[in-house]
């Protein structure tokens, strides 16, 4: 049996991935990637323009972060990886074939994730951006494995409600 977990900490922009996604990771002793690393230079230039990606612009991203999960389980059997995972066909990709892929959703109000966007500094995603994600999101569906979970909560809190979803399938 493949023993192999990824925990995706999924969500649209400012909904807090890396950040669980780091307590999550240091929780379960797993190494964390943090998947807006691997957007390509013309990614992120497009969307330092305020223009949407479209799927072609996400599919070499996707494909890369399913390889990096790869190669994170030559060494660690659980690994977690932040990733925006808006539709269910990126999610596909990020299932890839063999290991246990679960999503951790952050799902949050669009104005108090509007007022995150606008309070941080220094990353590529502009607050315009925000409506196109939440258009692009598909929530989790019943034969997805994974859990979604309310922003508002205290980060330690969500934590705890994702490590206590472990054992469930």
């Amino acid at each position: 049996m493949d023993k192999r977990t990824a925990w995706v900490v999924m969500g649209v922009s400012a909904c807090g991935k890396s950040d669980i996604g780091t307590r999550l990771a240091q929780a379960l002793g797993a190494p964390f990637i943090e998947g807006d690393r691997f957007h390509p230079p013309e990614n992120v230039a497009k969307m330092s323009a305020g223009i949407p990606l479209d799927d072609e612009d996400r599919g070499c991203w996707l494909q890369a972060l399913r390889a990096e999960i790869e190669r994170a389980w030559q060494t660690d059997p659980v690994v977690v990886l932040s990733c925006s995972a808006l539709k269910r066909a990126y999610r596909d990709v990020l299932r890839g074939d063999g290991g246990d892929v679960r999503f951790v959703h952050l799902h949050g109000d669009r104005d108090l994730i509007a007022q995150r966007m606008a309070a941080r500094s220094g990353h590529f995603m502009p607050v315009s951006l925000l409506d196109s994600q939440l258009r692009t999101l598909e929530p989790l569906q019943p034969d997805e494995h994974g859990v979604t979970l309310d922003v508002r909560e205290l980060p330690q809190r969500l934590v705890e409600q994702v490590m206590a979803t472990r054992g469930a399938s």
